[in-house]
């Protein structure tokens, strides 16, 4: 790949950064972390990107989860939005499965992904149950994630109570099975030995009154092999770090800190949370000392990343935290108490000992911005109701000046073909070479994701004209940065590039590789290679009279990224988003040729109307089954608050279609939203495809067969071309 130089920087942009700081894991200490740099920019690490690497885009907040367990609180409410948070932050957002250490390489290992080398890191990746040895293990209580859908697929038969045995005596499994009691379940406490393990003989005899009015049963001495159904034993760190060679604690295998923080012999490596542990000042893992271990770690981050010899503060924890745990709400009149424990003293359970930890813990979760829903209000009659200017597809020049130019430019010899991909050459055996070149500014902040993203949607183009992905030549700008941070960049997106092409069997080339200058940040433009073989190079239209027409996948990702930026989109719809765009499509090219597929296009910028508009031959008329229209989960509610992505302006124009005899008829009601829902620009979108009308529902059958369980037919061809003309510009 070639290297390139632009022209020298103008003005006073800030200076590039040097290093890399990555956050591995989003628990409570980076959490806090990320909040206190949002509220206070100045505090960041100067000169240093910064990068949160989590296997969610959420956190749940440890002290509402047992309200979440016994049905007080709904998830939305106890969960942490990282995305949003790193947003604000002005930090990178990774989500990615971290599963080991590269002491030697000074990198993270992610699955699925390049190593990411670092400047220093931060570790804060919580813990899991810990079992004991030889003992059967069943469901565990962390990770949280599996253990809640589980418990959504155990709470499934409401009609009457079922056991549930509980394996552990902490006060995590106290406070679980009051929460499940509260649930309608049955749990039972099955111990090794004789009694809980609460601290103090005041909390053991209150909590064993407490579960004994709740009819919670407590079996003592029970062989470690007995059958259990969920396992909550106490807290371990995950297995990889002391895989990775870390000095961690025999017992637990969290890694063994120094009071700054540091990891023993390792002094560019932090680590916080249930995953650590002060080696001359051992606590148990919980939230409390998470929590106050933040502002620490940022004033170490900081003063390290700036001058490493410099010496750190030094952190002593509390000897002892308080404890507040509840019932769930599992008495009689169903109103939650809570016990209080505090060293060697207990009081409760009382009602206001709850509403003092339900204080507690809403005060927290109001640190952090709030949930999505809020900020939609908020928005909906201010200034985030304006269009964004957004990136990825919704970047791309309107289609009235592209129009424009290359009509000026039609009586040239030169004059573009206005198909999806261009044939450049007829191969032996009469399949054909096409070649198209897409990009735009990086969608989202993750490399490797961006160029993951950036290529399905370039080889979308070659997919709709019924060829298969050949090879790829990529044009890569990264930011200003130090030389190790720039090669960083280009690794992550170019192995993005590559997650694509590899199972496709196709090959990068090449390309070439720029510097952003003046503040431009990472940018991807794809030139993709494809061969279509013979009677399957499919153009865009006319299409015949009494075609059907199948999108693939839903619609919507343009104004859910204006949202996401404007921050008032829920973590869950750009979640579900970001699967559906990284879903290849190219399986789905056999599949329409084997239903005998007439014409097709990839929707992308323009939107669905205006590239339906681009496969109709003047005098073509096609009705759209309005309700048909699959929509991204949140798109149409965020269109209903008046939302919109940049590009949607422009894209207005093709609304005119839809007027009364005009080529696109509306069937059946179709609200404003679900209209602006028509003219929203897609990255990574739908194929659109038009197919003979008996081959329409196998077609259909087929697609979703394939991994698109969204995929519907939309409408049918009303009237056939009256005569052949070339289609629209792109």
């Amino acid at each position: 790949m070639k290297a390139g130089a632009g022209p020298a920087r103008r003005g006073t942009a800030p200076a590039p950064d040097q290093q890399l700081l990555v956050l591995a894991g989003g628990g409570h200490s980076h959490a806090l972390l990320l909040r206190l740099w949002m509220m206070r920019p100045r505090l960041r690490p100067q000169r240093t990107a910064v990068l949160l690497v989590s296997r969610r885009s959420t956190a749940l907040y440890s002290g509402l989860v047992p309200a979440l367990v016994a049905g007080l609180e709904p998830e939305a409410a106890c969960a942490i939005d990282l995305r949003e948070l790193c947003r604000s932050a002005g930090v990178a957002f990774l989500q990615a499965e971290i599963t080991g250490l590269d002491l030697a390489q000074g990198a993270l290992l992610l699955q699925g992904r390049p190593p990411l080398r670092f400047s220093a890191l931060s570790l804060d990746v919580g813990a899991q149950t810990r079992l004991a040895p030889g003992v059967p293990a069943p469901q565990t209580v962390k990770p949280l994630e599996p253990f809640l859908a589980w418990l959504g697929r155990r709470l499934a038969p409401p009609d009457r109570p079922q056991p549930l045995a509980i394996r552990g005596g902490g006060a995590a499994a106290v406070e679980l099975a009051l929460a499940l009691r509260a649930r309608g379940l049955l749990p039972r406490l099955l111990l090794r030995g004789q009694a809980l393990h609460l601290g103090s003989a005041a909390a053991h005899r209150r909590a064993e009154a407490l579960l004994a009015a709740r009819g919670i049963a407590v079996e003592r001495g029970v062989e470690p092999n007995a059958p259990a159904e969920l396992a909550c034993t106490g807290s371990a760190a995950p297995p990889w770090l002391a895989a990775s060679g870390l000095p961690v604690e025999a017992a637990s295998g969290r890694v063994l800190c120094a009071p700054t923080l540091q990891v023993q012999g390792h002094p560019q490596l932090f680590a916080s949370g249930d995953c650590a542990l002060i080696a001359a000042a051992p606590r148990p893992a919980s939230g409390v000392w998470a929590v106050r271990a933040a502002p620490l770690l940022a004033h170490n981050l900081r003063r390290h990343l700036a001058d490493p010899g410099r010496p750190l503060r030094r952190w002593r924890p509390q000897a002892r935290a308080l404890q507040l745990l509840g019932d769930g709400g599992s008495g009689a009149d169903g109103r939650p108490r809570a016990l209080a424990l505090y060293g060697r003293w207990c009081l409760g359970p009382s009602r206001w000992i709850w509403r003092w930890k339900h204080h507690i813990d809403r005060r927290f979760m109001a640190m952090f911005p709030a949930p999505a829903e809020h900020r939609r209000r908020l928005a909906q009659a201010g200034a985030a109701a304006e269009p964004m200017a957004c990136r990825g597809c919704a970047a791309k020049l309107p289609a009235q000046p592209l129009q424009a130019a290359l009509a000026r430019l039609a009586g040239s010899a030169h004059a573009p073909d206005p198909q999806d991909a261009a044939p450049v050459l007829a191969l032996p055996q009469g399949s054909t070479l096409l070649q198209s070149v897409d990009g735009f500014p990086a969608l989202v902040a993750d490399p490797w994701l961006n160029g993951r993203l950036t290529t399905l949607h370039a080889c979308s183009d070659l997919w709709a004209s019924g060829a298969d992905v050949h090879s790829l030549q990529a044009v890569v700008t990264v930011p200003q940065a130090a030389p190790p941070l720039q090669e960083e960049w280009l690794l992550q997106s170019l192995a993005g590039v590559r997650s694509v092409l590899d199972p496709l069997g196709a090959t990068l080339l090449g390309g070439h590789s720029l510097e952003g200058r003046d503040g431009a940040g990472l940018g991807l433009s794809l030139s993709v290679n494809g061969i279509a073989p013979v009677g399957r190079h499919w153009g865009k239209g006319p299409l015949p009279q009494g075609a059907v027409l199948l999108l693939t996948r839903p619609i919507g990702s343009g104004v859910l990224f204006a949202a996401a930026q404007a921050g008032v989109a829920d973590a869950a719809w750009i979640d579900a988003a970001l699967e559906t765009m990284q879903t290849s499509q190219a399986p789905l090219v056999p599949l329409l040729a084997q239903h005998g597929c007439l014409a097709c296009t990839d929707v992308t910028g323009f939107g669905l109307l205006g590239h339906l508009g681009e496969m109709l031959a003047p005098g073509q008329a096609v009705q759209l089954e309005a309700a048909a229209v699959p929509a991204l989960e949140g798109a149409l509610a965020l269109l209903e608050l008046g939302l919109a992505s940049s590009l949607a302006p422009a894209n207005a124009r093709a609304l005119a279609a839809l007027e009364p005899g005009g080529p696109v008829q509306l069937r059946g009601p179709a609200a404003a939203a679900l209209q602006q829902l028509l003219i929203d620009p897609q990255t990574c979108g739908p194929l659109l495809a038009a197919l003979p009308a008996q081959q329409g529902p196998a077609a259909l059958a087929a697609v979703r067969g394939a991994g698109f369980p969204q995929a519907a037919l939309i409408g049918r061809v009303l009237s056939a071309p009256p005569s052949r003309a070339p289609a629209s510009p792109r």
